[in-house]
């Protein structure tokens, strides 16, 4: 074999390596929308061009937008503004699957902790006015003309009952919709992704093939990170009053109701679950914010989940095995 051929040969051997490397290397690609009042930020890794999956990202999170919407009517489907303010005559209304099972979902834990309710629209309403002007809280009996809660009647077939009940889904949509993104990226083979919506981060199965950090924020301005989770395939939800609130007379006032006494819950600052469902954290977080600590301590037990509090007496109190993901 003469010095030209053996050139050649590890010459094409190179031109090969290369291939195969650039083959197998997954590129970056990343988007940020804007649905149910919030920005969405995401980030994957794929072998192959990732533009058709980004857009299929962007329908998903816009259908249940469209579906969750209680401010909004949208041609072609009923949602969430339709089933309050619809004028037709039928007994029933007939849902979008993808709507009921939301609604079932929500239901379901709503009949095993009543702290968490959907069908406090009415109530949520009276307090928005008062937070999108800054002046002023909701009188008495404003409060009490909104405690009689229509409640939804599930029925077959993805129907139910047209009583026009005043549904809220901001406690579930977000996590919801994001489990979904995760499971559809998961199916098509993407296990290495970062979903950001608000205060949902979903950390795929495979995300830089070793334990990512999250930091989980001080609901105190200034203050520096309560914790610091590690892990993949985990999803980490926030419930918190500190972002979305406005002052009168000296009292803030946020935006998580309970259902009990009709005014912002006072038992926490801030709450955050550690899960790997997003719809469950997403839940989860708004249910332990409107419970008291011993109560949350029990709840949790029944569920594959850590939590931390962050208590309105300024105390942080983490779940018995939280510190496995620090």
């Amino acid at each position: 074999m003469n010095k030209k051929t053996v050139v050649l040969i590890i010459s094409l051997l190179v031109i090969l390596l290369f291939g195969v490397f650039f083959i197998n290397t997954k590129k970056e690609y990343k988007t940020n929308l804007y649905y149910m009042d919030t920005y969405i930020y995401v980030k994957l890794y794929s072998k192959k061009d990732a533009s058709e999956i980004l857009k299929k990202i962007d329908d998903i999170y816009k259908e249940y937008h469209s579906l969750t919407d209680r401010y909004n009517h949208y041609d072609g489907i009923t949602n969430i503004y339709d089933i309050y303010h619809n004028t037709l005559n039928d007994k029933e209304l007939i849902l979008d699957s993808k709507l009921y099972d939301m609604l079932k979902y929500a239901k379901e834990w709503e009949e095993k902790y009543p702290k968490f309710s959907i069908e406090i629209g009415s109530t949520i309403d009276a307090w928005k006015k008062y937070r999108d002007s800054g002046k002023g809280i909701p009188t008495q009996e404003e409060l009490d003309n909104t405690k009689e809660y229509t409640k939804l009647v599930l029925l077959e077939d993805n129907k139910i009952l047209n009583n026009h009940p005043n549904l809220d889904l901001g406690a579930i949509s977000k996590g919801y919709t994001t489990e979904i993104v995760g499971k559809y990226l998961e199916s098509i083979g993407i296990d290495e992704y970062l979903i950001n919506a608000g205060g949902n981060v979903k950390v795929g199965s495979n995300y830089k093939k070793k334990n990512y950090s999250i930091g989980i924020q001080s609901p105190i301005k200034g203050e520096d990170l309560m914790s610091v989770i590690k892990g993949n395939n985990i999803s980490v939800v926030t419930s918190g009053g500190y972002e979305r609130n406005y002052e009168y007379n000296g009292i803030t006032y946020h935006h998580i109701i309970d259902p009990d006494t009709l005014y912002p819950s006072n038992n926490m600052k801030s709450v955050t679950v550690v899960t790997k469902d997003s719809a469950l954290g997403d839940i989860l977080s708004t249910t332990l914010f409107l419970s008291s600590v011993e109560e949350g301590q029990e709840i949790i037990k029944n569920y594959d989940c850590e939590a931390i509090w962050y208590t309105n007496d300024n105390k942080i109190i983490r779940s018995e095995n939280f510190n496995k993901y620090e």
